[in-house]
């Protein structure tokens, strides 16, 4: 409910996820417990494309560190022709768009989770550093 009342009253926000968002099918966004079936089973690439210390710090099972700014340089590290999910600080933060729009102008099939670490662990989805 916190978070459907803070996306109604900032409009900023709604403004720029609009102005960001050119193809919205390509940026659609993809549940947790979804991921992980695919992301077990190989059928997704998982991407963190926040910046490597806080990928160390924490993340999600399957992910590799992709920063943004790395982005562009690795796109051949990638098995071709497996759509790739991008995830970042969760549903406000602009990089995982970024990035799915970028994978998108390459051809590349791309998604991005909406959840963070945070929704990911409240959730109470597993994550790889958790004891």
């Amino acid at each position: 409910m916190l978070r459907q009342f803070a996306e109604d009253r900032l409009l900023e926000l709604q403004a720029a996820m609009k102005e960001m968002v050119s193809h919205p099918q390509e940026l659609a966004p993809m549940g947790g417990k979804e991921l992980l079936a695919q992301a077990m089973r190989g059928d997704v690439i998982v991407i963190d494309v926040r910046p490597k210390t806080e990928h160390l710090t924490a993340h999600l099972p399957h992910a590799r560190s992709i920063p943004l700014a790395e982005l562009r340089a690795r796109l051949g590290e990638d098995p071709k022709g497996k759509p790739i999910v991008a995830h970042c600080r969760g549903a406000f933060c602009l990089i995982a768009i970024e990035a799915v729009g970028l994978l998108a102008m390459k051809g590349i099939q791309a998604a991005r989770l909406e959840d963070g670490v945070a929704e990911w662990r409240a959730r109470g989805l597993p994550l790889p550093n958790d004891r």
